[in-house]
């Protein structure tokens, strides 16, 4: 078996003020290893919410989730802590860089917490950022480089620990059309390298390039199709490609 992600009738309920909002109704999913998913949704839909549960930032109200054999839907503060760090890479929309730091610190920093030397977090980070084409742009600060290039070091960061998971929001939504199509290929490659990665964006055109599309609205999953345009691509010997 090789699921990756199993959430079983997961829901998340918030209180504000008087009122109960139900963010997620009940989401049942299951993501195998290596597999390219967009999340898709209008505003309100609860992408946003799943995209938190599953990348452990949150815990859900019920329901269980279960990630790489772990039930992390029980687990505590610190317990998922760990498993961010150990087993999901995040990129977002506005890079989340450290302005003092250059490319290659910032793409080292998830390494501190794991303990290791300075001079194997620097050979890691330089690895990583040679995987996303930036090997000349290492000793740069984020204010000397372009918005793709920002995007690359958050990319390179969030690989750079081998997780399983790339948890990627709106990653191209602070970029134009050409960067923006660079930055696609760079996930295909990671994603050709073996990683599962988790496409959260609300543009169809970004999301084409997962091979599965799940749609959300009013907290519940709407739709959970194959993208067969991407598998005729990429598998020949699928059975899309059979008939």
């Amino acid at each position: 078996m090789n699921s990756m992600i199993q959430t079983t009738d997961i829901a998340k309920t918030y209180l504000m003020g008087t009122m109960t909002v139900r963010a997620l109704k009940s989401i049942t999913i299951s993501i195998d290893k290596n597999e390219y998913v967009a999340l898709m949704g209008p505003s309100g839909s609860g992408k946003s919410t799943l995209m938190n549960l599953l990348g452990c930032l949150d815990t859900p109200t019920s329901g269980t989730y279960i990630l790489n054999g772990a039930d992390v839907s029980r687990m505590d503060d610190d317990e998922l802590a760990d498993i961010r760090n150990k087993e999901i890479g995040f990129v977002f929309q506005t890079f989340n860089l450290l302005p003092r730091l250059s490319a290659l610190e910032n793409v080292s920093l998830p390494l501190v917490y794991g303990g290791k030397s300075k001079s194997v977090r620097e050979e890691m980070a330089e690895e990583a950022l040679l995987k996303v084409g930036l090997s000349d742009r290492m000793e740069h600060k984020p204010n000397e480089l372009s918005g793709g290039q920002r995007q690359r070091v958050a990319i390179a960061r969030a690989i750079v620990n081998n997780p399983a998971i790339i948890l990627a929001d709106e990653p191209t939504g602070n970029l134009d059309t050409k960067t923006s199509i660079e930055i696609m290929s760079i996930f295909e490659r990671i994603h050709e390298l073996g990683n599962t990665i988790i496409l959260v964006t609300h543009e169809p055109d970004i999301a084409d390039h997962a091979s599965r599309i799940i749609k959300l609205r009013d907290g519940l999953v709407e739709s959970d199709e194959l993208n067969t345009q991407i598998i005729k691509a990429s598998d020949p010997t699928h059975k899309y490609n059979q008939v």
